[in-house]
Formats: structure tokens, C-alpha cells, sequence
């Protein structure tokens, strides 16, 4: 597959992201150096400082605004930039930064050379990794549920809440996603994985956040994500 046959539909759900909103989507736009095409969808979650703000005064860094008047969950916005994605493949950009867009290079590599169905960047395969509090304190759980996932679909990724996973738009369908938080995640990927034949993961870097910077994902959550898992196998929905 030749990169100039790709379009990639980024999706970045925005809640309270200030600090940090402007600088990954000029980050994003830098991305067209590789040749595929981009199409970044931002939705904003309800968001209470100044993230809608600086969507509206610089509606050149992203294609489509969606704006969700309460905030909803991270799920919840994905599923909506999800309905307006028009891409081959779907990637998931976290607005914090703690995933850099300048990655992308390497998620699309098999994509490209193999033309992979699934990629995951996954945090534990490089020594370079920049771990601070935020994941060495969710790195158990995470492992897990990675463990668990495994076990249960016969696959073998290292990673898989990795805020980096792009996919093939066409084996996911929005409004059959019935999860409206981080489990969604668990959710998409059960789902995908049914009709994907090349799956694989590449080394990214990852520059956590604390969560007295803003890290929203909690150890509790992952009570949901095993659950969200266990249901996708004992009662499988369609795509």
C-alpha cells in the first residue's frame, strides 16, 4: 500500500486540555511530511476551561469540531468523532501529550509494509521509555488486562491501553459501541480483532503524566476494563 493511498482519520477527544490542546494539534498537521493523508477530528467533551476557546479562534489546526455540551466520557466522544470519520484507518490521539504525534511514523510502517488490519504502540517495548508517576502506578493493573485480553481473543500484544491504536475504520461501527468511558477502549478492540487477520505492535515513547497534572484515568477504572473484556467474549455484539 503506497502512503499516498492512505487517509487516517485522527480522533482527539478534548476535556480541559488548555495547557496543551494547541501544541498536539500544530504537532498532528506536522505529520503530512510522511505522505499519508490526515484528516483530525476534535471533539470537545464538555470541556470547562479554555480548550472549546482555542478550538474556535484556530479552526485551521483540524477538520471537524465536534462540540458535546456536558462531558460525557472520553468513550462517549470517541463514538461521536467516530460517526464523522471518513478515513481508511482510525487513529486515537490523547490531547495531553503524553503520546507525541511525531510516533505516527511508525504505527503506519506496517500498515504500509504489511498492510496491517491493527497496530498498537505499546510503551514496554523500547529502553527509551519516559515513565513518570502516572502509568509505573497503573503499570499492574495494565498488565493485567493485557494478560486477560490475551488469553481470551489468542492474541499476543504487550500493550493494549496504549493511548496510540490505529485500526481500519470499516471493522468498527459507532453506534454499536454501548460503553461510554475508558472501557471503550477494551470494547473497540474486542470488537476489531474478530475480523483482523495482521495484527501487530511497535515500541513508541511515552511521557506520563502525574495525576496532579491532569492524568484522568484511575486504578478503578480497571474493574470496568476486565469486565468490558470478559462481556465482549461471553456475549459478543456485531461490529
Amino acid at each position: 500500500m503506497n502512503k499516498e493511498e492512505i487517509t487516517v482519520s485522527v480522533i482527539v477527544p478534548v476535556y480541559n486540555e488548555e495547557k496543551t490542546l494547541h501544541t498536539v494539534l500544530e504537532k498532528i498537521n506536522q505529520q503530512n511530511i510522511f505522505g499519508f493523508k490526515i484528516e483530525t477530528i476534535v471533539i470537545n467533551d464538555g470541556s470547562t476551561d479554555n480548550s472549546l476557546k482555542i478550538l474556535e479562534e484556530d479552526s485551521k489546526l483540524f477538520h471537524k469540531l465536534i462540540n458535546l455540551e456536558r462531558n460525557s466520557g472520553k468513550g462517549a466522544a470517541v463514538r461521536e468523532g467516530l460517526k464523522f470519520a471518513t478515513g481508511d484507518y482510525i487513529l486515537f490521539q490523547d490531547a495531553d501529550m503524553e503520546y507525541d504525534p511525531s510516533e505516527y511514523g511508525k504505527l503506519l510502517e506496517p500498515i504500509i509494509k504489511e498492510n496491517a488490519d491493527i497496530v498498537i504502540g505499546s510503551r514496554l517495548m523500547t529502553s527509551s521509555l519516559t515513565r513518570r508517576g502516572g502509568y509505573s502506578r497503573n503499570r499492574i493493573g495494565n498488565n493485567f488486562i493485557t494478560f486477560l485480553f490475551n488469553l481470551l481473543n489468542h492474541t499476543t500484544f504487550t500493550d493494549i491501553y496504549s493511548g496510540y491504536l490505529i485500526f481500519k475504520r470499516r471493522n468498527i461501527t459507532p453506534d454499536k459501541l454501548r460503553t461510554d468511558g475508558w472501557e471503550q477502549q477494551a470494547e473497540i478492540l474486542s470488537k476489531i480483532v474478530k475480523n483482523s487477520s495482521k495484527i501487530c505492535d511497535v515500541p513508541i515513547a511515552y511521557y506520563g503524566r502525574t495525576y496532579e497534572e491532569g492524568k484522568k484515568i484511575k486504578p478503578k477504572d480497571v474493574f470496568k476494563i476486565i469486565s468490558t473484556i470478559i462481556g465482549e467474549k461471553i456475549s459478543p455484539s456485531k461490529n
